[in-house]
């Protein structure tokens, strides 16, 4: 009977209460894997959202703000009271009511809603919800992704390279500056095609924190970053805010091309090229026409001349009528300026909270590049397998007071085979970043793998089987300076090596025979 308004009431309350101790209880279970760790967060996002929408519908109030249900507590228009009342067989106007017919009339009430309602029928609560905990919510990953442990900014890196702000980088290289903007200029800042690249980047870290961080407000996290973006915009300590940009009239986005305060002479000026020269004088409304000599002439006039008081034949036309008209040029530029770095404000902060994925991404694609097609999609493959496997393990405590590793079956190694093997000896390799290395045949095997491939290949040496054995970098570079000199010692010479024969038989190197014959003697 959820037809009256207690009923409604205590069913809604009774179904977020519910929800609650289910959220409690997924929440005390320890994931095994990342993958249920995501699947956990997922489940527990789904109840908090049913909790909200159930709070909203009885009372238009978050239930975790603790607001009082007032319109229907208030009881304004005593339906609430005439309900209690018609349970103990009274009314709220007239206390003469006859019992057993208000009993017989809620009865046939009662039959009338289940003749309507055959199908329904009574649940257990227990079965009925209990089936939240064991469901695993759809979360779309893309294959290099990974399942949440990698970033897949492969689209963006394309656009990057092959963009006018960008730079001709390898991926791995480009994981390092994507979050640094202070190198691009404002000027190339305010083009539509930065502007679309920006706004596709924040998109996608956005939509991969949302799925791997289901539990973390953004709303939240970008009201902070708004509200002091805001403060630093208005005290002009963001590049391209209109306070740092007009200060008495002299536009100063200059600076950021040319400072003229480290040059005194026009001939200093010349050497920073006609390119840069061109840009500037671009930024400032000049004409870029001319030799280098008269565009470094023209710049130089602006180190000790406010703008509005140069001449008007040094601008573009029409540029110098709008700064006349206004003093300062449309707002449109400003608000550009504002919403571009708003926009950076907010990728910068999601960078810091994606870190770790962004330092683990990196290592990712670093790996690869010492991996073959094959070895790529085994692991590839491997990495699908292993979740799934490990989540069907019971959950339960392990006892190891040793800390033995763990076998193929889950369970500590035998102590005995622990020390045949050796794996309580610890092998560090200054080469791989002072990795530590447990176990001789780990330590012999490592030489191999990419991670000492990687820094063998940064200290510009070939990692041969000369090198094994060799963890320290000094001596790996010493013993590759003898290599190189020994090589030199064993290479053929032709002018000590080669030789000649005279008329007489006898046999001579190529230098002595040449020296011979230049003097007449032979």
């Amino acid at each position: 009977m959820s037809s009256t308004l207690l009923e409604v009431t205590r069913a809604s309350h009774e179904e977020v209460e519910r929800l609650e101790r289910l959220v409690v209880k997924d929440l005390q279970t320890e994931p095994p894997t990342n993958k249920d760790r995501l699947y956990q967060s997922h489940r527990v996002r789904n109840m908090i959202e049913q909790i909200m929408d159930t709070s909203h519908k009885l009372v238009k109030f978050l239930m975790r703000l603790c607001e009082v249900p007032v319109d229907i507590y208030e009881d304004k228009d005593n339906a609430r009271k005439d309900e209690i009342a018609a349970l103990g067989g009274q009314s709220s106007t007239s206390a003469n009511v006859n019992v057993f017919s208000a009993f017989y009339d809620r009865l046939k009430e009662i039959r009338e809603y289940h003749r309507r309602h055959p199908a329904s029928r009574y649940v257990d609560i227990t079965d009925e919800y209990e089936h939240l905990l064991k469901e695993e919510p759809v979360i779309e990953f893309t294959g290099e992704e990974a399942f949440g442990r990698y970033l897949d900014l492969h689209e963006l890196y394309n656009e990057y390279i092959n963009s006018k702000f960008g730079q001709q980088i390898e991926y791995s290289a480009y994981l390092d500056v994507f979050s640094d903007t202070r190198k691009i200029s404002s000027k190339l800042k305010l083009t539509r095609q930065y502007r679309d690249y920006m706004q596709k980047l924040l998109e996608y870290l956005i939509y991969f924190f949302e799925r791997t961080e289901p539990l973390q407000d953004l709303g939240r996290i970008f009201s902070k970053v708004v509200t002091e973006f805001e403060e630093l915009w208005t005290s002009g300590l963001i590049q391209g805010s209109q306070n740092e940009n007009h200060e008495n009239g002299n536009v100063k986005q200059h600076e950021a091309l040319i400072d003229l305060d480290y040059y005194s002479t026009v001939e200093q000026l010349m050497e920073v090229g006609p390119a840069k020269l061109k840009e500037a004088l671009s930024t400032l409304g000049l004409k870029t026409g001319g030799t280098v000599q008269q565009r470094a002439e023209r710049l130089f006039l602006t180190k000790h001349t406010p703008l509005e008081k140069l001449d008007l034949k040094h601008f573009v036309k029409g540029s110098r009528r709008h700064e006349q008209n206004g003093g300062v040029t449309t707002q449109q530029p400003s608000e550009d300026a504002k919403e571009i770095a708003l926009m950076e404000a907010k990728m910068k902060k999601m960078c810091d909270l994606l870190h770790e994925t962004i330092v683990r991404t990196k290592e990712n694609i670093e790996k690869k590049h010492a991996l073959t097609y094959d070895e790529i999609v085994q692991e590839r493959e491997e990495d699908e397998v292993q979740p799934e496997s490990e989540s069907d393990d019971e959950d339960q405590q392990i006892y190891n007071p040793l800390k033995l590793p763990m076998g193929w079956d889950g369970k500590p190694i035998p102590y005995w085979l622990y020390k045949l093997h050796g794996l309580g000896q610890e092998f560090k390799c200054e080469i791989c970043g002072n990795h530590s290395y447990w176990g001789r045949r780990a330590y012999e095997r490592h030489f191999k793998e990419w991670r000492h491939q990687h820094g063998m290949r940064c200290l510009g040496i070939p990692n041969t089987k000369n090198f094994n054995e060799i963890t320290s970098i000094e001596e790996a570079k010493y013993l590759w300076e003898k290599i190189q000199v020994k090589q030199g010692l064993n290479k053929w010479r032709p002018d000590l090596e080669e030789e000649y024969e005279d008329q007489e038989g006898n046999i001579y190197n190529k230098k002595t025979y040449t020296d011979l014959q230049r003097q007449g003697l032979i």
